[in-house]
């Protein structure tokens, strides 16, 4: 049962932040069936923490007592399993971070823990929450996704960590941007607060990092003059990363390679498609990217790209090198990147070289539901 909290001087009752991600990771390791994402539920994520979570929990009595060596377990496993998703997407090893977050860190939550442990518990758990939704998303399960990403935002604010606020809000903002123009509103409206929330950041990854996201989303929006803005801002910050290490936060790894890709796409969005390629190309030549997955996806932006400048043969080859680097990756993005190119393919099908992709994608295709 759902613990629930009295809001001092309010009468509102709110859920318990740990009870509430504990009942959602134990839903979702006997069920798939989630609600669809909506933008009240992306929204109202906003109104989600519980500043009093980690205070009803300090010292109290019972449960396992919990110092650093839990919370340095927790940021391990979510690095191993982030690795691991990283290079062959999401729908690998999601239920072995739903099941550690259940089985393994729940008796962490409800444990013994002095303030700092619980507040780093509490940021460390965010981490491995983000990226249950990250998994989520990336296997199509876009309900479960919204959701983990709402528990991440909320068990990072009750942190005190706004970095990590702002990470979750951000994965929060790029799914409405991937959910469309009908979420555009929203995804404008939750990148603009994950700008806010990183006002007091000095990291230029994490910086050029958000920035990015607001200019992606005001693109969809319609928005040009706040997505040129943006993206100057997000080039200004990643500018000044060369010669800094990354650290060990999501954010922290946004390289400049990542950069190129995502602004070459709303260069691309906005209608600068010769400026988008060369982003393009500058984040696969001269960058490079280290994840299979990232490279099969920029691949397949690139060939999108070039067919839109009417330069078939260009796209042909393109698409050729992104078959070749998805083959074996789980992704809702690699498979509707597969369905996007075949769709723009069917126009060609008198090119036997057209033909010969079509066939070879077949595999990476969404299942049809029966």
């Amino acid at each position: 049962m759902l613990q629930t909290a009295e809001c001092a001087g309010t009468g509102q009752v709110r859920t318990d932040t740990v009870a509430s991600v504990i009942e959602l990771g134990r839903s979702d390791v006997f069920r798939r069936n989630f609600l669809a994402a909506t933008s009240a539920y992306a929204l109202g994520a906003l109104n989600l923490p519980d500043p009093e979570s980690i205070t009803r929990r300090i010292n109290r009595a019972g449960g396992v007592r919990v110092g650093s060596g839990e919370v340095t377990a927790v940021r391990q496993m979510t690095k191993a399993l982030g690795d691991t998703a990283a290079e062959l997407g999401g729908g690998h090893a999601r239920h072995l971070a739903v099941r550690y977050l259940t089985e393994d860190v729940s008796p962490w939550l409800n444990g013994t823990y002095a303030e700092p442990t619980g507040r780093a518990l509490f940021a460390a758990t965010s981490q491995l929450v983000h990226l249950a939704g990250w998994m989520a998303q990336d296997e199509g399960n876009q309900g479960a996704a919204q959701r983990y990403y709402a528990h991440a935002y909320a068990l990072a604010a009750e942190a005190g960590d706004p970095e990590l606020s702002a990470t979750a809000l951000r994965g929060l903002a790029v799914q409405a941007i991937g959910l469309g123009p009908k979420f555009g509103a929203v995804a404008l409206r939750l990148s603009e607060t994950c700008v806010e929330q990183a006002k007091s950041l000095d990291d230029p990854r994490a910086v050029s990092y958000y920035q990015t996201t607001l200019a992606e989303a005001a693109a969809l929006d319609g928005d040009r003059r706040l997505a040129v803005r943006a993206l100057a801002a997000s080039q200004t910050a990643i500018e000044k990363t060369p010669g800094v290490p990354p650290g060990e936060s999501w954010a922290s790894h946004f390289s400049i390679g990542r950069w190129a890709h995502h602004s070459g796409m709303i260069l691309a969005r906005l209608g600068d498609l010769d400026g988008g390629t060369d982003h393009l190309h500058q984040s696969l030549e001269i960058h490079g990217l280290d994840r299979r997955r990232s490279r099969a996806i920029v691949l397949a932006d690139l060939g999108q790209v070039h067919l839109r400048q009417g330069d078939p043969d260009a796209a042909l080859s393109t698409w050729t090198e992104f078959l070749d680097c998805a083959d074996g990756i789980r992704s809702v993005k690699v498979s509707e990147a597969a369905q996007d190119m075949c769709a723009r393919l069917e126009r060609y099908r008198h090119v036997p070289e057209a033909e010969e992709i079509r066939r070879r994608a077949e595999p990476l295709l969404p299942a049809l539901e029966t």
